[in-house]
């Protein structure tokens, strides 16, 4: 089956590389905008920007983080065999398109890794206290690197109120072949080293 803008469900999970020969690059692009500020008793009430920071973690056969080199993200664009590079920081979420990608090189990526655990969490959420309920139109996608066609697509449409991170989906390996699961799950991870930990 040849992918082409399918949109997932969470749960879902759906071959990337199978029917896909020559598919090695792809591109994550995750997106997300400031939710409306609420309105108070003088007028609107200014919310200072919530700054979202997207992260790759290449685990191993177990889920397990075997290499701090294996967590990439703002303070370590790539990872050490280079197959996973994030492409940079971006600060308010806003504009249109994605607001950070992360490359992934499927062909380059050690034998040990197993599955590329894409996720992303709030920058100083406790002191600035802010959650995933300030964000909306939150998304995960995939593209071909080549041409830069969206394969598929997973919308963030769940309520994440009082979350500080989210797990967004991964992409494993099975049998010779990568596939994508949509997960969309909430978590109260504060900073990505603290996520990164319980995969260790």
């Amino acid at each position: 089956m040849k992918l082409a803008g399918i949109n997932l469900v969470k749960g879902q999970k759906i071959d990337l590389t199978k029917g896909n020969a020559g598919l090695t690059k792809v591109v994550v692009g995750l997106g997300w905008d400031p939710a409306e500020p609420a309105r108070g008793f003088f007028g609107v009430k200014k919310q200072a920007n919530v700054d979202c920071d997207a992260s790759a973690l290449l685990l191993n056969e177990e889920g397990k983080l075997v290499k701090k080199t294996n967590l990439v993200c703002f303070h370590n664009k790539q990872s050490a065999c280079n197959s996973v590079v994030h492409t940079g920081d971006n600060l308010t979420g806003e504009g249109d398109g994605d607001d950070e990608q992360i490359n992934v090189n499927l062909a380059a990526i050690p034998s040990d890794v197993h599955k590329v655990l894409v996720v992303v969490n709030i920058y100083d959420a406790v002191n600035r206290k802010q959650d995933f309920g300030m964000i909306k139109s939150a998304y995960i996608r995939i593209m071909n690197a080549v041409g830069n066609s969206e394969l598929i697509k997973f919308n963030l449409s769940d309520n994440y109120t009082g979350f500080t991170a989210l797990i967004c989906g991964e992409l494993y390996r099975q049998n010779g072949e990568w596939k994508f699961s949509a997960i969309g799950e909430g978590s109260h991870a504060t900073h990505i080293n603290e996520l990164a930990e319980r995969y260790v």
